[in-house]
């Protein structure tokens, strides 16, 4: 069987390229590892911002509908230290840029302005290999394979389409999240809930430990603890005991404010530990006929408040170059590189804003004093 255009990858970049592409009249097939739209959680919030993500909701004709997923009120931010005492302030005054939504609520946003055959759910990339002009073969685990002659690789950090292309892959960051989630935290956990406040909380202290919370929808507090240790030190903790688990993380933080160990320790699911990669920084290559990246598989990083924006707006450009050179896939694929590649650079080189910061800046303004100390 072969295709027009194959996305890999069911995630916002892939869903948005597919959205774009369907505005314009191209049909795109969707194919996605996952068993389903539900099959696992799709993590907590994500600011949306002007100036990137939202320039590919409107391109993707969705704004009403995203307007309609804005948490009021979570842009609020507030860094303390270990003492838990504030340093720095901002209340969410309505005029941000930077609106707060569930990256599920936006993925479903995004699935349902698909035609219903779109995704194909349960399809995991097993390999891909050029067929020669432009053409590619993708073969699944189940020993199925189709053959495209468009190819892009949605599918994140560990990219079965990025070979194809470059002989990258993603390396450790030395940080890791370990994540925890506290519910109807204002009666159940108040003192954790009083300290995170009304939106985004970050405290960190000089050394190589941060924990951050978002309040997501209703009493729900997300919790990221983070702790720049190799891999080997978390190996030694037993993820799979998460009493015993959470007490060595919290360990870490041994002095610090007991409100803000709490959210490791009054957790109510498990901890999960979530390793940081990043692809060489400035990751490019060559044109290579007939396929193309969108978002972590092009232009991996830790998080600092771009990586779902920038996979949006990726995949917007992409299908409005493909729209606007009809028939000449490799024009569109030039076009859309060219572009890419340096905007990924500068963004994420220039992504705090002071007068605007998000959870992501408040993390870099803790490293960069550690770096400094």
């Amino acid at each position: 069987m072969t295709t027009p255009v194959t996305i890999i990858g069911a995630g916002l970049g892939g869903l948005t390229l597919a959205r774009v592409l369907h505005v314009h009249g191209i049909p795109a097939t969707v194919y996605e590892a996952e068993a389903s739209p539900t099959a696992r959680s799709q993590g907590g919030m994500l600011d949306i911002h002007d100036y990137n993500g939202q320039l590919a909701v409107r391109a993707a004709g969705l704004m009403d509908e995203f307007r309609g997923l804005v948490l009021e009120g979570r842009q609020a931010l507030r860094g303390l230290d270990r003492a838990g005492n504030v340093l720095f302030e901002k209340a969410d005054d309505g005029t941000g840029g930077r609106p707060e939504v569930q990256r599920g609520e936006l993925r479903q946003m995004l699935l349902d302005s698909l035609p219903a055959d779109t995704v194909r759910w349960g399809h995991k990339v097993s390999g891909t290999r050029s067929l020669g002009e432009g053409r590619h073969e993708v073969t699944f685990a189940d020993g199925s394979t189709v053959v495209t002659s468009l190819l892009v690789g949605a599918d994140g950090a560990w990219s079965r389409v990025r070979p194809v292309l470059s002989t990258a892959g993603p390396e450790y960051a030395g940080t890791s999240f370990v994540e925890t989630y506290l519910f109807d935290a204002d009666t159940r956990h108040p003192a954790a809930a009083k300290v995170v406040g009304g939106g985004s909380m970050v405290a960190g202290d000089q050394g190589k430990r941060l924990i951050g919370a978002q309040r997501e929808k209703g009493e729900t507090l997300h919790v990221y603890a983070m702790l720049s240790e190799p891999l080997d030190w978390f190996d030694g903790i037993d993820f799979t005991d998460p009493a015993t688990a959470a007490a060595r993380i919290s360990e870490a933080f041994d002095g610090w404010a007991p409100e803000l160990t709490a959210l490791i320790t009054e957790s109510d699911t498990a901890p999960v530990l979530r390793p940081l990669y990043t692809l060489p920084a400035g990751h490019r290559w060559d044109r290579v006929p007939g396929v193309t990246l969108v978002g972590d598989a092009a232009h991996l990083i830790p998080p600092n408040g771009e990586g779902a924006n920038l996979a949006m707006l990726d995949g917007a450009e992409l299908g409005e170059a493909l729209a606007a050179h009809p028939g000449d896939i490799e024009t569109a694929l030039s076009a859309y590189e060219q572009a890419m590649f340096p905007r990924s650079a500068e963004q994420l080189a220039t992504a705090e804003d002071p007068d605007n910061p998000t959870l992501g800046d408040v993390i870099n303004f803790f490293a960069q004093e550690e770096r400094n100390s």
